[in-house]
């Protein structure tokens, strides 16, 4: 399992938006992004997530963040997702778990005695030059931004 720690260069990538928009790591340089990594679009803990991250918008813009989820739903899931609670910014689909391999946040996890395969909540700062400066794994999914702002 690949371990990421601050300091370490980020993974690029290619991927889809809701939109059907391509976005790379790479087109982000000169600004921070806060790649967040969470397991299921229109679920309680998810939504809850997203909804921070959307009333902290102006706020992490100010700051010079700007927010990517990702998921293994596909385009047509996230775009659902993005209309129903009015998200503004990319949702990226990771249907093949390209992203999420790379990032070490595909997990073995256990939930009432059941072990299953999936996505640990986790979100990395990426400064400006494409390497970690922080992880928030298990992030507080109803304060989000603000602990991205601390």
């Amino acid at each position: 399992m690949i371990t990421l720690n601050p300091g370490d260069q980020a993974p690029d990538f290619t991927a889809q938006d809701q939109s059907g928009q391509t976005h790379r790591l790479s087109d982000y340089r000169g600004q921070r992004v806060a790649l967040y990594f969470y397991p299921k679009d229109d679920t309680p803990g998810c939504t809850a997530q997203a909804c921070s991250l959307r009333d902290g918008e102006a706020q992490l813009k100010a700051a010079g963040i700007q927010v990517l989820g990702v998921s293994p739903d596909d385009v047509a899931s996230h775009q659902k997702f993005a209309e129903k609670f009015e998200l503004p910014f990319p949702l990226l689909a990771d249907p093949e778990r390209q992203l999420t391999e790379a990032y070490g946040v595909w997990q073995e996890k256990k939930n009432y005695g059941r072990t299953y395969w999936g996505v640990a909540r986790t979100t990395f700062l990426i400064d400006a030059e494409g390497r970690v400066e922080r992880i928030i794994r298990r992030p507080d999914t109803k304060n989000h931004a603000e602990q991205l702002l601390k």
